[in-house]
């Protein structure tokens, strides 16, 4: 601690930065890696299937969901179709763009364990669009 002993000091404190948790994941960039969008905002897929899951206690219901595979990277995920009879407007094969849910620090929202993400958009028109009647999804 004395007159020329800044430079430890600085390096001292460097080192022991990496014993804090949120620093050496922030550093590591670990929620980037584990991010199956690599920490994009949204990202297009492929829907695999179709499937229902049971929404967490005290709640009971049947939550419409799509499995997807992100085209970047091939990763799978699970995505959360939000709207009244919003699925009908979604098929197998068809492609989405999803983005994430918005629970704490990018949890998963509300009463669906594991499901981090929902659909926002179905081949190129908005999921809102097609479950409001304004919309009709394009034909191949």
């Amino acid at each position: 601690m004395g007159l020329y002993s800044a430079r430890k000091l600085r390096k001292k404190r460097q080192q022991y930065r990496w014993n804090d948790k949120d620093y050496k994941r922030r550093m590591l960039k670990l929620k980037e890696k584990a991010d199956p969008l690599e920490g994009s905002p949204q990202g297009r897929g492929i829907v695999l299937e179709k499937r229902v899951i049971e929404a967490k206690q005290p709640n009971s219901a049947l939550r419409k969901c799509v499995r997807v595979q992100i085209l970047k990277n091939g990763k799978q995920l699970t995505s959360f179709v939000p709207g009244d009879e919003a699925i009908e407007h979604i098929d197998e094969h068809d492609e989405v763009v999803v983005e994430g849910i918005g629970g704490a620090t990018g949890g998963p929202k509300g009463d669906l364990p594991t499901v981090r993400y929902q659909v926002v958009k179905v081949n190129g028109v908005s999921l809102e669009e097609l479950v409001a009647g304004n919309k009709e999804k394009p034909t191949r």
